[in-house]
């Protein structure tokens, strides 16, 4: 769509951002990954305590994470577009783009932080759907941003939020009905040693993003 409504310039600032996604998608992953297997394992040994807390722990931690990136971002945003390939020419669409991005950060690393966490409750469909749903409206939502209201790659990276949006939404309802976690105010205290746990069970899936980032800052 952006190749369409915007031309090749709209096509290589995605690109220039597109490894800054993957970072927060890392983040998350790292986050939801570690948290999904240390609940496994914690509901093999019926300690639904841990669980719970690993679950809380996981969603204060990603809520910071992203917003910690997201500051990140807005802050250095110039160096860092620079560093990924952003030229003269296409600057001003990569920024158009990113910082829309930067705005659904937080939402995006929460998204994908509890999809596997939703998984490990026991509800595979519904975090399926909650995937679904979100990338389903993006697509929807582009075509209309960039040819019908004309914003261009803004409307695209807008396009984009909205369904992160639903997908973390949708992941907020469903830790209103959980199936076999419960969550109290309690699981919300940070507990850094059972983070550290459940960090290093999900080290391989940021390593598995990352790999992509370094790949693409060093070409």
């Amino acid at each position: 769509y952006i190749g369409w409504g915007v031309g090749y310039l709209g096509n290589g600032a995605t690109n220039v951002v597109f490894p800054l996604t993957v970072l927060g998608l890392g983040i998350g992953v790292m986050i939801g990954d570690g948290c999904c297997s240390f609940v496994s394992i914690a509901l093999g040994k019926k300690d639904g305590q841990s669980a719970g807390t690993a679950v809380g722990n996981a969603i204060v931690l990603s809520a910071a994470a992203g917003l910690a990136l997201a500051t990140l971002y807005a802050v250095f945003q110039e160096p860092i577009l620079r560093l990924f390939g952003a030229t003269e020419t296409n600057y001003g669409y990569a920024k158009e783009y990113f910082t829309w991005i930067t705005v659904g950060m937080p939402i995006y690393l929460f998204g994908q932080t509890m999809n596997p966490v939703i998984r490990s409750d026991g509800s595979p469909r519904w975090a399926m759907v909650s995937m679904l749903a979100g990338a389903i409206l993006n697509v929807i939502l582009d075509p209309v941003a960039i040819f019908l209201l004309h914003w261009g790659v803004a409307g695209a990276a807008i396009a984009t939020v909205a369904g992160q949006l639903v997908t973390a939404a949708l992941a907020v309802v469903y830790l209103f009905r959980m199936k076999a976690i419960r969550l109290t105010s309690s699981s919300f205290r940070l507990d850094w040693k059972l983070i550290g746990r459940f960090l290093s069970l999900g080290i391989c899936s940021f390593l598995a993003q990352i790999s992509l980032v370094i790949a693409m800052a060093a070409t």
